[in-house]
């Protein structure tokens, strides 16, 4: 099956080489597994506490976005059983907490939180010309809180720019490449607990980096893509993106992991 996949530029490789490896795990240019904790080196207001109704500030929204998350009534969620709106895929990389990726098996990775338990898998597929990518992996009839997300590795090298690196400004190890993530057949969710909304027709597309330090340290740099004609966009974001660049430091293990709940609060 194809969705759209946004800022897809063209990549070399003429000539003869070795075979290509068999399968997505066995050509990872970069190591993703294990667990990794958030460093909240942005947006603290945003993302260690609830905001006020109303604070949207940084989010592009248009006029009825913002009439939504002015509306906005975590007690009316609770009741409703939507009190995992702010744990979908366009906001769940956001949430503090930990991160355990690992190989569900050699064509799928699974990425779980222990904030709110949500789990979230990227099927390996490849990418086609005019820029979707494809996968034999079975959309789901309905959307999903977690969506439906297609991945591909990038190979260094391809001059993406923009891309934050560590906190502190250390200087960042050897990349062999990126993981790109784009997922669609989201249902509306938050992008901030305040209820700060993106729709059912959001495209949301992620870049997975690691870096390893001189000093022994590892960071994965996940860089987001909101695209959401419906809630986002105007006079002065004519494009409708929402972009951030959220941090994880590596952990040795998983003796922190700590599942709890989602909160609508």
């Amino acid at each position: 099956m194809a969705i759209a996949a946004f800022g897809q530029g063209g990549r070399g490789g003429a000539g003869r080489g070795p075979a290509a490896p068999a399968n997505p795990k066995a050509a990872a240019p970069v190591d993703l597994t294990g667990y990794w904790v958030s460093l909240v080196t942005e947006d603290w207001r945003f993302r260690m506490v609830t905001p006020a109704k109303g604070d949207y500030a940084s989010v592009p929204l248009n006029a009825e976005g913002r009439k939504v998350a002015d509306a906005w009534d975590p007690d009316k969620d609770v009741a409703g059983g939507n009190q995992c709106k702010a744990y979908g895929a366009a906001a769940l990389m956001r949430v503090p907490g930990r991160v355990h990726i690992e190989w569900q098996d050699d064509n799928t990775l699974k990425v779980q939180t222990d904030a709110g338990t949500q789990t979230r898998v990227f099927h390996f597929g490849t990418a086609q010309p005019g820029g979707l990518l494809t996968s034999p992996a079975p959309i789901p009839a309905q959307p999903e809180l977690q969506g439906y997300s297609v991945a591909i590795w990038e190979m260094a090298g391809g001059g993406r720019a923009g891309r934050g690196g560590p906190p502190g400004g250390a200087p960042a190890g050897p990349r062999g490449g990126s993981l790109k993530v784009v997922t669609t057949h989201l249902s509306p969710g938050y992008l901030r607990k305040n209820g700060v909304p993106y729709s059912g027709n959001t495209v949301l597309t992620e870049y997975y980096d690691r870096t390893n330090e001189t000093d022994g340290a590892s960071y994965l740099i996940v860089t987001t893509i909101v695209e959401d004609p419906q809630y986002l966009g105007g006079p002065q974001n004519p494009t409708g993106q929402f972009i951030t660049s959220t941090h994880f430091k590596k952990e040795p293990d998983g003796s922190k992991w700590n599942p709890s709940p989602c909160s609508a609060k």
